[in-house]
């Protein structure tokens, strides 16, 4: 599976956020997205996952040889602010999502395997999401993604809220599912891009641009990461 943007723009009161970015982004692979504070990162993911309307440019995937539009069951969205529905417990709330999407999951597991497999403990499972912290919402937002199983996952700064152990475990499993899924990691924080992702996607002034590692080591692949995000060329 590929899922392919071409000359995506979005303007906000006359701000060009985007100004035709394009990629081919492929499945079996962690793309690290990279860049600056209002580059544009959560709009472009808004585009793709079509919360917002693109004012110029067009996205479809390519699949077992054919070309196809995108559909809302091809993305799954893991949003940095995760939202919950709070009245409900978590265990309630797992299975709310699996009863309305029963037809659809390909692997069926009971709801406290589905909590084993996200390491949330059993102590946790039957509070009331509003008492869950960030990063246990967080956790829940990303368990109902993994269930959809869909084709596309779009990452928005997963891992922050995260402590040590836990942002390891979710690395160990963004390496685990990557082989099936397009997998696209926005962050800010260059060392955790680097250590998860195969591949470095800076988005700079509104257009999308690989960095390829060639022979270089960790230090001046930075220094080339960064050079880009500035903007500048770097031999």
């Amino acid at each position: 599976m590929k899922l392919v943007i071409q000359d995506i723009r979005k303007n906000f009161n006359k701000k060009e956020v985007l100004r035709g970015a394009s990629f081919a982004f492929e499945t079996g692979k962690i793309y690290g997205l990279l860049g600056r504070n209002g580059a544009g990162k959560t709009t472009l993911f808004n585009c793709i996952n079509e919360d917002i309307k693109v004012d110029g440019g067009s996205f479809w995937v390519e699949e077992n040889g054919q070309t196809r539009p995108i559909a809302a069951e091809d993305i799954g969205y893991v949003l940095s602010t995760p939202v919950v529905p709070e009245f409900l417990t978590g265990r309630e709330f797992l299975k709310f999502f699996l009863d309305i999407n029963q037809a659809k999951i390909r692997e069926s597991r009971t709801i406290d395997e589905y909590f084993d497999f996200m390491k949330i403990d059993p102590e946790d499972r039957d509070k009331l999401l509003k008492d869950y912290s960030h990063g246990m919402k967080n956790k829940m937002q990303m368990l109902v993604n993994f269930i959809a199983n869909p084709g596309v996952l779009l990452l928005d700064e997963p891992l922050t809220s995260f402590d040590v152990v836990v942002a390891d475990e979710m690395k160990q499993l963004l390496r685990r599912i990557k082989a099936e899924h397009i997998i696209i990691f926005s962050t800010h924080i260059m060392e955790l891009a680097l250590d998860l992702c195969d591949e470095i996607v800076i988005l700079n002034e509104g257009v999308l641009k690989e960095v390829e590692k060639e022979n270089l080591d960790n230090t001046a692949f930075k220094d080339k990461i960064i050079a880009a995000l500035k903007g500048e060329d770097h031999d």
